[in-house]
């Protein structure tokens, strides 16, 4: 039986990084990845691999497209494929550079390092704004429902797409908002978590409410703030069982539909953004059969 990579539904870890790979020209990447279950354990790395990939192994893969370009209402959503992700999660950062030059080095006879972000947790699953992150997440059976591939057949059930992006905040512009107007942003109190009844229809809580579509729009998200020497932010990480529900969410953002731009837009932006699909476990190893 398959199962999801443990990292998927575990608890958010206390640091993580962020690796993305592009494919080396002229290489064939298929035995370079069929030696990653020897050492990706789904756990202290969650993998993903993205379409660039599929294509090169030339495998029939159905749901798994390129991040699109979306442009609408003045926000810009950009598109930075990569080929292959790589989730650390862990506690301490002296190990998770080694085993970051132990990715490199066993995937550099097909892949090269695009980019590399360090993320944290930051008090009790807060953004850098100072606001709860996650709070409508899924939990437990209800989670597993909406991250994880069932019912599809060998090599697919227990897998899960998840949709990356790397968010740039303007902290200074933010702060020079007034309590009211950060908490009409979100749609929520920041000293208490509690919707606000009276929230602007651009508020984040009422253009993301998973919830008020139909289907509903579920996905598990496991974002963490990340920081380097000049700028910070947040590293949206959604999983789903398809990329279905994220794009519905994405584009309500946007206002595509109604012209109603969420308010985050007022203090953040994405700089980057893809799409993996996240391979199966079988018998706790990771199940690659299906791009055979």
């Amino acid at each position: 039986m398959n199962t999801p990579q443990p990292g998927i539904l575990d608890e958010i870890p206390l640091i993580a990084r962020y690796i993305s790979f592009s494919l080396l020209p002229d290489t064939n990447p298929q035995h370079t990845i069929q030696e990653l279950p020897g050492f990706i354990d789904g756990a202290s790395c969650v993998v993903g691999i993205g379409a660039p990939l599929t294509t090169e192994l030339g495998a029939h893969f159905d749901g798994l497209p390129l991040f699109p370009n979306l442009v609408a209402n003045g926000i810009s959503i950009p598109s930075t494929q990569s080929a292959l992700w790589c989730w650390l999660r862990g506690h301490d950062r002296g190990d998770m550079i080694h085993q970051t030059l132990q990715l490199e080095n066993r995937l550099s006879a097909a892949f090269e390092i695009d980019d590399i972000v360090d993320a944290f947790q930051y008090g009790e699953s807060r953004d850098l704004s100072g606001y709860e992150d996650g709070t409508e997440n899924p939990v437990g059976d209800e989670a597993a429902d909406a991250a994880i591939v069932q019912h599809a057949g060998p090599g697919m059930d227990g897998s899960s797409f998840v949709a990356v992006q790397r968010w740039v905040h303007d902290l200074t512009h933010f702060q020079s908002f007034t309590q009211d107007q950060q908490d009409n942003i979100f749609g929520r109190r920041k000293s208490d978590n509690e919707e606000l009844e009276d929230a602007p229809e651009s508020a984040h809580v009422k253009r993301t409410a998973q919830e008020s579509f139909d289907p509903e729009a579920f996905i598990v998200r496991r974002s963490m703030p990340w920081c380097d020497a000049n700028e910070e932010g947040l590293m949206f990480v959604a999983f789903g069982h398809s990329f279905d529900a994220f794009e519905t969410l994405l584009r309500q953002m946007m206002g595509i539909n109604d012209g109603i731009k969420d308010g985050l837009f007022r203090f953040t932006r994405p700089v980057s953004g893809a799409y993996y699909w996240c391979p199966p476990m079988k018998d706790g190893i990771l199940d690659l059969s299906i791009l055979k």
